[in-house]
């Protein structure tokens, strides 16, 4: 009864109807097809290993004061508690500001079947943004909605989520920055975002495996669907434990009108390193590209502190 207590409580915030919230959207990372913990903390309950994940965004390029991007995170599950812990770091520059966003992630299995999961997460931590206002080069220097002073804001900020996973599914939902509830656009908090998401995968085949995958963001006044499609390519080994995934090809659209291209190559068996290129269509913006690096580490089963189920050891998890 418990359980259920708690897992309807989480999908009630997730729910929760959108508010008027001016402030700055999500950051935008074209690689979270490959890790989800920027918004659903749920999904870093992935037994077996210790998982490092790292990505670098540089947004249209050539353009002064564009957004620069930068992401770090780490977790790891732990069998005896049926729980994983995480840790992650995000900065955003973008013209005459800066955020920092650190958080510590907490993930709960819910279930432990070996054929499918049911998880759900919490991250919790702050919300930082640096605003350097003598960086300003306004047309109108008298202008009065300007300031040129520094200032920084400092607050709290938290996401929830939940997640199924099974041998071939996947199914999420999350709400990201939920304190920014009702909080004016002045405080310059991240806006309060609402997840969808659903991907099938299909690791049987014996030359490759390939993903396809659905997203809906909803922010008040602004729903965006994405979909991704995604192949990965594997290498025999001549072994017992059969084939090992080699290097991925992916293509991501969203109906803002950005296309993504995705390539990844696994450098070892436990060591992936990918790169996404970023293209607006949409009339009257920039046209300038965008470009994003990856980079994933697994540390193996038996340097983890525990090893109880090690699954699937020769495919990249979800």
């Amino acid at each position: 009864m418990k359980k259920r207590y708690i897992l309807y409580t989480v999908i009630s915030m997730l729910t929760l109807p959108g508010m008027r919230i001016l402030a700055q959207t999500d950051i935008s990372m074209a690689t979270h097809w490959y890790n989800r913990a920027n918004y659903n903390p749920a999904s870093i309950a992935k037994p077996d290993y210790l998982y490092l994940f790292s990505n670098v965004r540089k947004q249209w390029v050539n353009v002064d004061g564009a957004p620069t991007v930068f992401n770090v995170q780490a977790s790891e599950y732990i069998h005896s508690m049926r729980s994983a812990f995480g840790i992650s770091l995000v900065s955003d520059r973008i013209g005459v500001t800066h955020s920092i966003n650190p958080m510590l992630t907490y993930a709960y299995r819910i279930t432990s079947n070996r054929d499918w999961s049911l998880s759900m997460g919490v991250s919790a931590g702050v919300f930082s943004r640096f605003i350097d206002g003598s960086l300003f080069e306004a047309e109108n220097i008298s202008d009065p909605s300007l300031t040129y002073n520094t200032e920084r804001i400092l607050k709290p900020d938290a996401n929830v989520g939940i997640e199924f996973q099974n041998r071939h599914v996947v199914f999420g939902l999350s709400s990201t920055h939920i304190l920014s509830l009702a909080k004016d656009s002045a405080l310059f908090l991240n806006a309060n975002h609402r997840y969808a998401y659903a991907i099938y995968k299909n690791t049987d085949p014996e030359l490759f495996n390939y993903n396809i995958g659905l997203q809906v963001v909803n922010r008040y006044n602004l729903t965006v669907l994405e979909t991704n499609a995604s192949i990965r390519f594997k290498i025999p080994t001549g072994l017992a434990t059969g084939p090992r995934e080699l290097f991925d090809l992916g293509l991501t659209y969203r109906t803002s009108k950005q296309m993504t291209f995705l390539f990844g190559l696994n450098i070892t068996p436990n060591i992936r390193t990918g790169y996404a290129y970023d293209q607006n269509f949409s009339s009257g913006l920039s046209h300038y590209a965008t470009h994003e690096i990856m980079l994933e580490y697994r540390i193996p089963s038996k340097a983890a502190s525990t090893c109880v189920q090690c699954q699937n050891q020769d495919y990249w998890y979800y």
